[in-house]
């Protein structure tokens, strides 16, 4: 390739990728010769299959087991996804990325590669799970030996500290999480991040490094979810001298078995081992691959067509098979494909939220009266059916343990009848329904407008755009009663894999504010809150009474749980579900 042409495609890096070293830009010629190869592929084969080897060991074999099993290394795993919003390991929040962030990033603990245990937290940088205080308050860990970075350096726990506080440079590293800044922080005091420069800035002294291997966290009140935030990658170390602020994302220093060596806006991302990374330290990540390559930017049909053809091995995305693609598992193919396919519920749920603040919402009775009419089979039917949603009556996701047993009840439109008579408004009433303007939610918010017809209830289902839906339409509530929305349309997806992650932005008044407010409902009620306080100091069956509480004053109506499939690429083995990011983990994929 002429160099003027690699200079060329310097000048077309996309923005977090600005900046990248010349080493690693003249590097991204073996991604565009290996991508061109691979883009070939997808247009050979009939009905867009590669002529290769199918690993395939039946239906929902990388749920709770391992796809296709081999400890052969070697060869480039391909993966395939949307846009990425960040390498930067403190600017991400999609999961798709926190997938792919286990190839570069480590953390104190991180997420299992067992089959069927997942969601469960292991030992990562730390020797153990760590050690914390009576009061829930002080977490102390220790860091193993004989960790390092890329370049060869020693990973010690200032770097880690390090890392953390750039969550606090809102200024700067913004789009990531914020949990570690809310657990620490102290607001009569804040901290600004390590790049203010002022010489009256406070220091984060709720981290503490006493030696280079010793780590303490100091909360301002107890959090029993605290090790699932030191598991996300806006918690892994980063060296304070190769930080690069915002433009960090353009040249992560490596702490995983792989680095990032190159970039190019057509072909994606390289990555190749990493020769400082010792296995004999990391009890997760197997690392068979020799590198692999992430084509970024493509459309669910373009990532279903990559798998089928056999040019992509994994869709890193979380989102599953298209509709279209789904069709094909019932069409003559149906057994082949079929076989590569592994059903999955997200832990995402749609809920109708009836803002407490808004009349006629504001009284309880007018709400039960909403939930009584819902008809969640039809809904299911809305959503595609079956494939794509399972009909939930809580809030409570299926794959955590320990929640209220769901039953699956129908409308029951005398009580709901009677409910308005109770309220005041034996003829109904006239609401206008919140919904993000796409194709499944407007499908949604029409089936929900016919069935509260039935009992009177007139919806005017108003769409709205789904890129400030959640920020400022329906996450801010002054906005929402102003508008008068009534009834709001919502997904919730919880971060972590716990029901306090899940439960508490959604009931807790607490949590109720005017950007991104995350109680859609806007409850604030003190029994409500209370139980939280509860749950959070003793756990177990805690949280179920907040579920159970908050779906008693009826400001929720669990309609479904997202449902998808993934499609394994034909080459895959070592395929495990890792279910916090809804596809399979690249930690310990492997291709042959």
């Amino acid at each position: 390739m002429p160099q003027q042409t690699l200079e060329g495609l310097a000048e077309r890096l996309p923005a977090w990728a600005r900046g990248w070293p010349r080493r690693r830009i003249l590097a991204s010629l073996a991604v565009v010769l290996l991508v061109v190869v691979l883009a070939v592929s997808c247009l050979g084969g009939a009905g867009g299959r590669a002529d290769v080897p199918v690993l395939a060991d039946g239906a929902d074999a990388g749920v709770d087991g391992v796809r296709s099993p081999s400890e052969e290394s070697g060869g480039t795993l391909r993966l395939v996804a949307p846009e990425i919003d960040s390498l930067d390991p403190q600017r991400s929040y999609l999961p798709g990325v926190w997938n792919l962030m286990r190839l570069y990033t480590r953390t104190l603990v991180t997420y299992s590669a067992e089959p069927g245990e997942t969601d469960q937290l292991v030992p990562d940088l730390a020797t153990d799970m760590g050690t914390v205080s009576e009061d829930g308050l002080t977490w102390t860990f220790t860091l193993r030996e004989g960790v390092r970075f890329e370049n060869g350096r020693d990973i010690t726990a200032a770097d880690l500290k390090y890392g953390f506080q750039r969550s606090f440079a809102s200024d700067v590293i913004v789009g990531g999480p914020t949990y570690i800044v809310d657990l620490l922080d102290d607001p009569a005091n804040p901290y600004p991040g390590p790049y203010s420069r002022e010489e009256d800035d406070p220091d984060l002294t709720a981290i503490e490094t006493p030696d280079p291997r010793t780590i303490v966290f100091r909360l301002r009140a107890p959090q029993p979810d605290f090790p699932y935030v030191l598991a996300l990658p806006s918690s892994s170390p980063v060296p304070a001298e190769a930080d690069g602020g915002a433009a960090y994302g353009t040249d992560p220093t490596s702490s995983g078995p792989y680095a990032i060596t190159s970039v190019d806006p057509e072909a994606g991302i390289l990555l190749e081992r990493n020769p400082a990374w010792d296995p004999g330290t990391d009890q997760v990540r197997t690392a068979l691959p020799d590198s692999v390559v992430v084509r970024t930017g493509l459309s669910g049909l373009e990532r279903d067509q990559a798998l089928l053809a056999g040019s992509a091995d994994i869709d890193i995305s979380g989102a599953g098979v298209q509709a279209a693609t789904t069709a094909r598992l019932t069409g003559e193919d149906d057994d082949r494909l079929a076989a590569r396919i592994d059903d999955v519920t997200t832990g995402s749920l749609r809920v109708l939220a009836l803002p407490t603040d808004v009349a006629p919402m504001n009284n309880p009775d007018c709400r039960t009266a909403v939930a009584a009419a819902v008809d969640r089979s039809a809904v299911q039917t809305a959503l595609g059916g079956a494939a794509n949603a399972v009909r939930s009556s809580e809030l409570w996701p299926r794959g955590l343990a320990g929640g209220p047993k769901h039953t699956d009840p129908g409308p029951d439109l005398d009580a709901a009848r009677a409910a308005l008579e109770t309220c005041g408004q034996p003829e109904g009433f006239s609401t206008v329904l919140a919904v993000a303007d796409a194709p499944a939610s407007l499908l949604v918010a029409d089936e929900i407008a016919g069935q509260l017809a039935e009992v009177g209830i007139d919806v005017e289902v108003r769409p709205l755009d789904p890129v400030t839906f959640y920020a400022t339409e329906v996450g801010n509530p002054d906005i929402v009663a102003r508008n008068g929305y009534g009834i709001v349309l919502a997904t919730r997806t919880a971060d972590l894999p716990t029901p306090g992650s899940f439960l508490v932005p959604l009931v807790d008044g607490r949590s109720v504010r005017t950007v991104g407010n995350p109680n859609y409902a806007r409850l604030d009620d003190p029994a409500v809150n209370t139980l939280v306080d509860e749950a959070r100091a003793q756990g177990g069956d805690g949280w179920r009474a907040v579920a159970e509480a908050a779906l008693g004053t009826s400001a929720y109506v669990p309609l479904a749980e997202t449902r998808i499939q993934l499609l394994a690429g034909q080459r895959l083995h070592n395929g495990v579900v890792i279910r916090p990011y809804a596809s399979y983990d690249v930690a310990t994929a492997g291709v042959r």
